[in-house]
């Protein structure tokens, strides 16, 4: 510790005043990361380690709570106080995806498995084919259906929380949760507080659900024993803020810029998002979600897909290491077309049924060209979405991309070249961590509108599409819009 604390008094000294930092956490599926940032939205650290993720039969999708949820919070935030000195810190938040529960104990530390968005025990009409159904989770209550399981795998829990609270009460102590969050939990949250009736319907009271905060709200002090106790130099412990942080989708539209009518935002994580930025409030578009946009007088339409991380991480599990046969030996003309389903699909064909298949596969086909079809896949989706989203009335305009894809180029290669125009990558990985880490800077007073979280944009330099392969491309999107399933009719989603 006292080395630690030296080197960030030497590492403090050298480098110019940059205001207070502020880190921010991100629970994503796949992995916990966070990252410090300077009063410009620079990343200082970083710091990440793997999510613990459990794929199980018949559509389960679940982490290890107690790992992924309380105890890695706590070690990316060490990590980095290690490094930097824990005085330097002034405040951080949390952002995690929505909807997910675990059953957790009286201090909040998770009793069973942390259930998560597409778990099959959450599902309700949208996998039955409902009236009204759109695998929104707000709308499908598939947070309430994961918490009745649960309540009835682990009856008499203190509480049924989702990855934020978890998380919050691991680092300061409370569970809570932000306003935006709550809201994700459908009709578990009545707008004013948690719904008696149903809360009751699922088997829960809503004494056994988080307190409910403003998101950017300070709702505590950071403390542990490793953090708290006072070091050996006689210094007192850190005061690092615990700020509410959000839904991760938010906090990455929080710093992604895309403001303008007709912005296209592209989450390349796990979960495949799309967004089409649109003025005023337009006709709800078939299968699409539509929902406010941060900036006022401004929706978005879009929605989530399952045809993203975990589609390619799947596609190279299955393929294993390559075969020689790299991107510079495929012809535009010849790569095998997917239709990316490996979990079923959310929008806009809201079908968990719906698996992958291949089309013009054959024995020439190395594992190159089956990893490009695959990222193509993920662009047909997209294209697909910002297709039907454009009968909002806008035409969609610049796209940019966020999330972990951007460290894969083939990605934002296949990406360009299925739209047929350039794609913008974020300059850091890190959106919905930067974002959280606005969030907390709020806490601080430091901000007072989300407006201000627009100049923390940043992209790095457009990746344009080639325009031999776009001409393929295109003919091997129209092939795969032929070989789509039926879709059924199913209303927009509107959360207001």
């Amino acid at each position: 510790m006292q080395r630690a604390s030296q080197s960030a008094r030497r590492a403090e000294a050298s480098r110019p005043a940059r205001g207070a930092l502020t880190a921010g956490i991100d629970i994503g599926t796949t992995t916990v990361k966070a990252v410090v940032v300077d009063d410009e939205g620079h990343i200082v650290e970083r710091r990440a380690v793997p999510s613990r993720l459990g794929l199980g039969p018949g559509g389960q999708l679940e982490h290890d709570a107690r790992l992924t949820w309380w105890e890695a919070p706590r070690q990316v935030l060490a990590d980095l106080l290690a490094v930097l000195g824990p005085e330097v810190l002034s405040a951080v938040a949390v952002a995690a995806f929505m909807p997910s529960v675990t059953a957790v104990d009286a201090q909040g530390c998770p009793l069973g498995p942390g259930l998560l968005y597409g778990d099959s025990r959450g599902q309700g009409a949208w996998g039955q084919g409902g009236p009204g159904a759109t695998g929104d989770p707000t709308a499908t209550d598939e947070m309430a259906r994961l918490a009745r399981w649960a309540a009835g795998e682990v009856p008499g829990a203190a509480g049924y929380w989702p990855a934020q609270a978890v998380a919050n009460a691991s680092l300061g102590g409370e569970g809570v949760v932000d306003l935006a969050s709550a809201f994700a939990a459908g009709s578990l949250f009545g707008g004013s507080g948690w719904d008696e009736a149903a809360c009751r319907s699922a088997g829960l009271a809503p004494g056994h659900l988080p307190r409910v905060a403003m998101f950017g709200e300070a709702v505590g002090r950071v403390g542990w024993p490793e953090l708290s106790a006072p070091s050996g130099d006689g210094r007192p412990p850190p005061d690092v803020v615990l700020a509410a942080g959000s839904v991760d989708g938010l906090c990455e539209q929080l710093v992604a810029g895309a403001v303008q009518d007709g912005d296209v935002l592209v989450s390349l994580g796990s979960t495949l998002v799309v967004w089409l930025t649109v003025p005023g409030w337009p006709s709800q578009a078939p299968g699409l979600w539509r929902v406010p946009h941060l900036v006022a007088g401004k929706a978005m339409v879009g929605g989530a897909s399952n045809a993203g991380g975990i589609w390619v991480d799947w596609v190279e599990r299955l393929l294993g290491p390559g075969d020689g046969q790299g991107a510079e030996s495929l012809r535009p003309d010849d790569v095998p077309i997917w239709w990316p389903w490996a979990r079923g699909e959310r929008v806009p064909l809201h079908d968990p049924g719906l698996r992958a298949s291949l089309s013009g596969a054959g024995l020439a086909h190395g594992p190159g060209a089956l990893r490009r079809g695959a990222l193509e896949a993920t662009g047909f989706v997209v294209r697909h979405i910002l297709e039907l989203a454009s009968a909002s009335g806008t035409r969609p305009g610049r796209a940019l991309v966020s999330g972990g894809g951007v460290r894969n180029r083939a990605w934002l290669q296949a990406l360009a070249d299925v739209l047929g125009q350039p794609v913008v990558p974020a300059a850091a990985s890190e959106g919905a961590a930067r974002g959280a880490a606005f969030l907390a800077r709020m806490a601080l007073g430091l901000h007072t509108s989300l407006d201000d979280a627009r100049r923390w944009a940043a992209w790095s330099t457009p990746v344009q599409p080639r325009p031999e392969w776009a001409a393929a491309a295109a003919r091997r999107y129209e092939a795969w819009l032929a070989g789509l399933p039926e879709r059924r009719a199913v209303p927009g989603k509107e959360v207001s």
